[in-house]
């Protein structure tokens, strides 16, 4: 199977899908109009919701999902970005991301809520979401790993303030863990 296949068969995947009543827990913490880098734009849907209230910044670790997306967006604003080096010298007021940092062991998590501080102007917003539980799982040579809500806390750093942490379902009851952090 190849990388254009998977890619577009993820997407149609998510169709009917997406982060809106995140974004709408999101707009609690965040001004209309403040910038916001999205970590993993894959199929592009909460960039489109992002993009109705906020600045956003659109980027993949994978060329494919951003190629697709600026075909059918011309002027969306997208950069190729790992989340994990997150190698950009630009500031955004909020990072999100929605299932993409699972992808990161422990030690890169770690690494990236690091660099994303180093990314975030002063009082800036993380808000990402991770799959609940303690599996880890390979599926086309992607890594899944599940956390839980106190190892998810004890990863992030001292740069960083606990704003709100819940679980919530996507698939199944709790299956998924959302957190809100503010840089301090």
């Amino acid at each position: 199977m190849t990388l254009k296949k998977n890619v577009r068969e993820y997407i149609e995947s998510r169709a009917g899908m997406d982060g809106g009543f995140l974004i709408e827990i999101l707009k609690k913490y965040l001004e209309p109009d403040s910038t916001v880098l999205e970590l993993g734009i894959g199929a592009g849907k909460d960039f489109e919701i992002l993009s109705e209230t906020f600045k956003v910044t659109g980027s993949d670790n994978s060329p494919l999902f951003l190629d697709i997306y600026k075909q059918k967006n011309p002027d969306a604003d997208l950069i190729l970005l790992d989340a994990a080096t997150l190698e950009t010298d630009r500031k955004f007021d909020c990072i999100y991301s929605n299932k993409v940092l699972h992808h990161l062991t422990e030690n890169n998590l770690k690494k990236s809520f690091k660099k994303q501080k180093y990314l975030l102007n002063q009082n800036g917003i993380l808000f990402h979401t991770f799959w609940r539980g303690k599996k880890k799982d390979t599926f086309q040579d992607l890594q899944f790993i599940q956390y839980q809500t106190d190892q998810l806390e004890n990863l992030i750093s001292n740069d960083f303030e606990l704003i709100e942490v819940n679980t919530y379902k996507e698939m199944l009851a709790e299956d998924s863990i959302y957190l809100v952090l503010q840089k301090i």
